[in-house]
């Protein structure tokens, strides 16, 4: 069997997946992540199923808490569970592809170079993925990368949506609003197809709730518009990031402030959000067991600026028919999902408690009699990129990817 690995790495983080090809169709074999904290790193991984089939921890050696040292602890494990494992692609995850990349892409150094250069737009994950994809280069030669962009989802937003109300001639430059969390965006699309067929062309907006945060309308299975723009600061509160904020503040900052833009960059994409207004924690499941009174108020900030954005998404698409909840805090934390749905019977939307505690994968929280209808889907990014994977391999031919078998390279 022939498998394709997916791999999302972050500053301290790296989360991967192994799929089996059985023809064009792909089934999960292994999924786990490597954390780090301080001078250890922690691997996790659980099966197709996911029963855990591993837990080891490493005290790094230097500075190899990154992308490499994280690859490195997989493949210290990996070739030991799945002896002559035979890759015949690796998937990354890749947060910005600009207006250039509309799907996925073989990398070569012309694509890597033009990646590199939007590292500024978001700072927290480019650099990193693209660290990924240098470590895995290293570790597999000759092994096809291909590259899955967040930003894919909503390269169709129609001008009036992706506009700044700035001269045109930015927006011929790139500055436009570009939305994130797409591969999320298009796996709960695609599972509400599954679960919901008889409203999956309809006009559903779907809630991206974590550490990061937006929300996504979704018409005919296409995104119109997301509440995330030109970076990954925009839209929601979110775990450290600001969402929505007057310009004027951050003119104001620069002027009376002295702030300069690596202290205005720590500030908004570190110091803010859910840390920044409460005080205590960037962690929602820290908030809510909190008795600090800053905690709720953080929290209702959070389900406030939700609510109000819900209301947006729904006008742009002129209705709603479906709420999705998907993400850490959106798949977790019923009391979120009961706070931003509470008392919102005049756009449609009732909530049943007990449905709403159900714990399954997917399932419906919307009360009988609700007009619209509510759920909870668990999303799946890595199983999103190796549906990507597999599919341009269909559609380019067995020419792209080699089928000699492929060892590993330490």
């Amino acid at each position: 069997m022939r498998y394709v690995l997916t791999l999302n790495a972050g500053s301290s983080s790296l989360k991967f997946g192994l799929f089996g090809l059985m023809g064009m169709q792909q089934n999960r074999m292994l999924g786990g992540h490597i954390q780090a904290s301080g001078d250890v790193m922690s691997l996790h991984v659980g099966d197709g199923v996911g029963k855990t089939v591993a837990n080891r921890q490493l005290v790094s050696k230097g500075n190899s808490i990154d992308a490499n040292g994280a690859l490195e602890m997989l493949l210290e494990w990996l070739p030991t569970a799945m002896p002559n494992l035979n890759l015949a692609a690796i998937g990354h995850r890749v947060v910005h592809g600009g207006a250039n990349f509309s799907m996925p892409v073989v990398l070569d150094d012309a694509v890597i170079a033009e990646l590199e250069s939007l590292a500024p737009l978001a700072p927290l994950h480019q650099p990193f993925n693209l660290k990924g994809i240098a470590a895995a280069h290293a570790a597999f030669p000759g092994v096809p990368q291909i590259a899955c962009f967040d930003t894919a989802f909503h390269s169709e937003h129609s001008f009036e949506q992706a506009a700044f109300g700035l001269p045109r001639s930015y927006y011929a430059d790139g500055i436009r609003r570009y939305g994130f969390h797409g591969l999320s965006y298009d796996y709960v699309t695609r599972q509400m197809a599954r679960i919901a067929p008889d409203i999956a062309d309809g006009r559903i907006v779907i809630a991206h709730l974590g550490n990061g945060a937006s929300l996504c309308a979704v018409h005919e299975r296409r995104s119109i518009t997301s509440t995330m723009g030109f970076s990954a600061l925009d839209g929601l509160v979110m775990g450290t990031r600001c969402g929505d904020i007057d310009p004027g503040v951050l003119l104001y900052l620069m002027t009376e402030k002295g702030m300069d833009a690596a202290a205005l960059t720590q500030l908004l994409y570190h110091e803010s959000g859910l840390k920044g207004l409460s005080g205590v924690s960037h962690d929602m499941r820290a908030l809510e067991t909190s008795a600090d009174p800053h905690a709720a108020e953080a929290i209702a900030c959070f389900v406030a600026r939700i609510r109000r954005q819900i209301g947006a998404l729904a006008a742009a698409m002129g209705g709603i028919d479906a709420l999705v909840f998907t993400g850490g805090i959106g798949e977790n934390s019923a009391r979120i999902r009961a706070a931003v749905t509470a008392d919102m019977e005049w756009l449609g939307v009732t909530i049943d408690p007990e449905r709403n505690n159900d714990d399954n994968e997917c399932c419906e929280i919307s009360a009988r009699q609700s007009r619209v209808r509510a759920f909870r889907i668990r999303t799946d990014e890595e199983a999103m990129i190796a549906r990507y994977v597999v599919g341009l391999m269909a559609a380019a031919g067995a020419d792209l990817l080699p089928l000699e078998q492929v060892r590993w390279v330490a």
